[in-house]
């Protein structure tokens, strides 16, 4: 089976490592079709971080990991990865990366959100890579994530990235596989071309609920 990406909605994917079913950033339109063995929550805006939907992907034995401050909206016993740390459940090795505005702002000075605030994800299991960004602006810490086959880049402006900064962004990691994600209302195909055109990267324009095969 290896490593099938699944598109739910918004920045919410579930993640099958054969056997083992992962999800990132549930939201309130994410469908749920089987049980979590691990969650991964960027941040604790409620668009990734939905308490009704983490409750109907977890079991007693799921793993939750999500910055601390989401801990007051879970009824769960919730871990914390800061950025650099790492751990492993099972064959999954989780490592957590900086996710920040720097060039996005809620008001002067005032960035959505903020250093410190949310982290990324790198998600290594069965040889493969999974890099998915959170949210955030194209960030220095991009270059230094080392070799990853599929990244899933937000690219709806206003609050992240846009198709612009989001291609930038894919041609410094130079994953195999990129994926635009907190899209909104911009053209993903911007992104695709932009990012096509000046590498070997394959992007790949998921519709929610298409999957995508790890290759």
């Amino acid at each position: 089976m290896g490593v099938l990406i699944k598109w739910l909605s918004h920045s919410g994917f579930q993640i099958s490592i054969n056997e083992t079913i992962v999800y990132v950033d549930l939201e309130e339109n994410s469908p749920v079709t089987k049980k979590a063995d691990v969650i991964l929550i960027t941040h604790s805006h409620f668009d990734h971080c939905h308490p009704a939907k983490v409750n109907e992907a977890s079991k007693e034995s799921t793993v939750i990991i999500a910055p601390e401050d989401c801990s007051s909206k879970l009824d769960k016993n919730v871990r914390t990865l800061k950025p650099g740390e790492e751990e492993t459940y099972g064959k999954i090795k989780v490592r957590a990366v900086e996710a920040y505005n720097h060039k996005r702002f809620r008001s002067p000075g005032n960035p959505y959100h903020p250093k410190g605030f949310g982290v990324g994800y790198l998600i290594e299991a069965d040889g493969k890579t999974i890099y998915h960004a959170g949210d955030t602006d194209f960030i220095p810490e991009m270059n230094e994530l080392g070799s990853i086959d599929v990244a899933l880049l937000p690219s709806g402006d206003t609050y992240t990235m846009d198709n612009s900064d989001a291609a930038e962004a894919a041609l410094a990691i130079n994953p195999k596989v990129a994926v635009p994600i907190h899209r909104w209302d911009t053209d993903p195909q911007e992104f695709k071309q932009k990012v096509e055109a000046n590498s070997n990267i394959t992007v790949q324009v998921l519709r929610e609920g298409e999957e995508y095969q790890v290759r």
